[in-house]
């Protein structure tokens, strides 16, 4: 009897003390977790995109990133001009003004020899799947990522394709003829492409945009596709859309201050790029169905074509365009090179692919 007592008296102590030990370790494991939940790491981050958009392209995520972190980290989002204004984006992310930005390299003016490259690109895509395609299989983000490791205090996170991009105007467009004077509000790149014709890019803030084109201060935006035009507006303000589009996808990134980055744990780290994928998913979903439905059912624009033929010369003009572009550097050569690239393996592969 006194071997059993002794073995019983043993298990009763052994499980006493596991438990304490136990109870301990939670208490010590759940010390950073309490802790984080009254200091919160907090992050400032800034859009291009204003509200009505932004509550597609970003909100989303953002709100689900916070719910994941579980107290550890916040996100307060802002959308354009905000903080600061648009163009200010890279030296206020730089600063530490902010600490996130969502944008595309040309509109933030990133310093880098790659910045045409961001937003639309012209003839470079022809459909929204080709963008992430391109920097997964055919190395834009090895390019990307050695750009901004140049660049002090900015860490590049990764890219994401947008809609295509259409053009938007008052008066209809159907001929080249057409684009001659008419002040577009537009992202760079595509501007500067599409000024061979005539047409004049303006920058104006994003929310002044809807104003400008009611009082004629703007002809049109060629900044977007069908969907956006609905979501924020301005196919309430214009009355015509073209359907020959520029570029298949906007080639938008995300951007962190390096310090803030740092300070985020590996953990918080990879919950952010998880973010930023299902982010990238709902905008293929909510662009490629609501591109193709608006045009179909859409009532708010009639629909312009510049025929085939005329349109065809844009297309070869964008040829020239491109080895312009690549002529910036050894860096932007290798991108226009993939772009290339690509494009003969999309043609040769024919359907669905290319027709």
């Amino acid at each position: 009897m006194k071997d059993n007592k002794e073995k019983t008296t043993s298990r009763r102590d052994f499980i006493k003390t596991a438990g304490a030990t136990a109870t301990g370790a939670a208490i010590i494991t759940g010390a950073p977790m309490v802790y984080a939940k009254t200091n919160p790491i907090k992050w400032r981050m800034q859009t291009y995109s204003g509200a009505p958009l932004g509550a597609h392209v970003i909100k989303p995520q953002i709100e689900s990133f916070n719910r994941a972190a579980h107290g550890e980290m916040e996100i307060e989002l802002y959308y354009a001009d905000q903080l600061v204004p648009t163009d200010e984006l890279f030296r206020a992310l730089q600063n530490g003004t902010i600490d996130a930005v969502q944008s595309d390299d040309a509109t933030m003016q990133s310093p880098v020899d790659i910045n045409v490259f961001g937003g639309y690109f012209p003839f470079s895509t022809r459909y929204s799947l080709d963008l992430p395609v391109l920097f997964k299989y055919y190395g834009l983000n090895e390019i990307w990522q050695e750009a901004y490791d140049e660049i002090e205090g900015v860490e590049w996170l990764g890219a994401g394709a947008w809609d295509p991009l259409h053009i938007f105007s008052k008066d209809p467009i159907r001929s080249l003829a057409d684009l001659k004077g008419k002040r577009v509000f537009g992202v760079p790149t595509a501007g500067r492409f599409l000024s061979r014709y005539g047409m004049v890019p303006v920058t104006l803030p994003w929310d002044d945009i809807e104003v400008a084109l009611q009082t004629g201060e703007l002809d049109g935006v060629a900044w977007c596709g069908f969907t956006e035009a609905y979501e924020v507006g301005w196919a309430d303000v214009c009355n015509y859309a073209l359907l020959n589009n520029v570029t298949g996808a906007w080639c938008g990134s995300y951007f962190a201050n390096s310090k803030s980055w740092a300070n985020v744990p590996p953990h918080l780290q990879e919950l952010f790029k998880m973010s930023m994928d299902s982010s990238h998913y709902y905008r293929q979903v909510w662009y490629w169905g609501g591109e193709a439905k608006l045009r179909v059912e859409g009532k708010k624009m009639e629909l312009t074509t510049i025929p085939a033929a005329e349109w065809n010369t844009v297309i070869e003009d964008s040829a020239e365009f491109w080895n312009d572009m690549a002529s910036i550097s050894p860096r932007a050569k290798r991108v226009v090179e993939a772009f290339k690239k690509y494009s003969d393996v999309m043609e040769k592969a024919g359907v669905p692919y290319r027709y």
